[in-house]
C-alpha cells in the first residue's frame, strides 16, 4: 500500500485539485485508492460530492477516537473511497495540544490498512499549514508530492517544506521521502515558469543524498491553466467525470501515469524533459 501526503503551506497552488484527481486517476485505471481530507475546509470531500456536515462521521472523529477509518470511509465511485472532512476538525490543534504522542493518532489509525495492504493507494490532502494535521499525515505516510506553481515565492515556501519533512525524518519518521515536485498552473510560454523549473531542477541535482528530497523528481507532466479544472468541484465531481476529454484530465491522467510507474524504493532524480502543449 502506498502512502502519499500532498502537501504545500501555500494555499492556491493546485493542492486539492491535484489530490483529487491524481486518485480520481488511478481509480479509473484500475487501483483501490482512497483519500483521506485532512483540511478542515473540508474542499477535497465537496470536490468528490460529500458535503460533511456536523451530523456526519468525518475524520474528526477518528483523531477523537470516537470512530474507526472504517466507519468514517465513504464510497464515492469505483475504486474510490473519501474520509472526508469538516469544520469540526479545526478544533484537533487546539483539543490534542496537550495529548502524548499526538503526531501518531492518524499511523496508529491506519495501522490495519497498512497490515491487510486495504487499499493501493491512500492519498492524504493536507491543509496549507504546517500544523499538527499535517505533521499527523508525515507520520502516516511514506511519500511527499509537492504541488508547486511556478512562482518566484513558491521557491521560497518550497525550502520550508523540505526543512519540515527533513525533521520528521530525523525524529519521527525515518521512512519518509519526498517523491516529487508537480509543477501546476503551468504556462509554458512564459520566461517565469522556466526560470522557476531550473532553479527548482538545479537545487535538486545539488541536494545531499542523505536528505528526503535526494531522490525527488520534477514530474515531466505540467498541470496547465485549464478552466475545466476549476469548474469541476462545483459539480462534484473529478475531472474525469465533469470533463474528461480536456487538456486538465490528460495532463492529471499523465501525472497519475507517472506516479503509478514509480516504486518506493527507486524514485528517479533526473527528468524527462518533454512537455506536452497539446491543447
Amino acid at each position: 500500500m502506498r502512502t502519499i501526503a500532498v502537501m504545500n503551506q501555500k494555499g492556491g497552488v493546485g493542492k486539492t485539485t491535484s489530490s483529487v484527481n491524481i486518485a480520481a486517476a488511478l481509480a479509473k485505471s484500475g487501483h483501490s485508492v482512497c483519500i483521506i481530507d485532512l483540511d478542515p475546509q473540508g474542499h477535497a470531500s465537496l470536490h468528490l460530492g460529500l458535503e460533511c456536515s456536523a451530523a456526519t462521521l468525518s475524520v474528526y472523529d477518528v483523531f477523537a477516537e470516537q470512530a474507526t477509518v472504517d466507519q468514517v470511509r465513504q464510497l464515492v465511485a469505483e475504486n474510490l473511497s473519501v474520509v472526508p472532512s469538516n469544520i469540526d476538525l479545526a478544533a484537533v490543534e487546539v483539543e490534542l495540544a496537550g495529548t502524548q504522542h499526538r503526531e501518531f493518532i492518524l499511523r496508529d489509525a491506519l495501522q490495519h490498512w497498512d497490515e491487510q495492504n486495504r487499499f493501493d493507494y491512500v492519498i492524504m490532502d493536507c491543509p496549507p499549514s504546517l500544523g499538527v494535521l499535517t505533521i499527523n499525515a508525515l507520520c502516516a505516510v511514506k511519500e511527499v508530492v509537492i504541488p508547486l506553481q511556478p512562482h518566484f515565492f513558491a521557491l521560497q515556501g518550497l525550502s520550508k517544506l523540505f526543512e519540515t519533512t527533513a525533521l520528521v525524518t530525523r525524529r519521527l519518521n525515518r521512512d519518509l521521502k519526498v517523491t516529487g515536485v508537480a509543477l501546476c498552473m503551468y504556462e509554458s510560454g512564459t520566461r517565469l515558469a522556466a526560470d522557476v523549473t531550473e532553479d527548482l531542477r538545479h537545487f535538486l541535482s545539488t541536494s545531499d543524498g542523505d536528505t528526503p528530497w535526494a531522490n525527488a523528481k520534477i514530474f515531466r507532466t505540467r498541470i496547465r491553466r485549464n478552466i475545466k479544472l476549476a469548474e469541476a468541484p462545483s459539480f462534484g465531481q473529478s475531472i474525469f467525470g465533469y470533463a474528461s476529454k480536456c487538456p486538465g484530465a490528460r495532463d492529471y491522467a499523465g501525472l497519475a501515469e507517472e506516479l503509478a510507474a514509480m516504486t518506493e524504493l527507486s524514485l528517479p532524480r533526473k527528468e524527462d524533459e518533454t512537455v506536452s502543449d497539446a491543447a
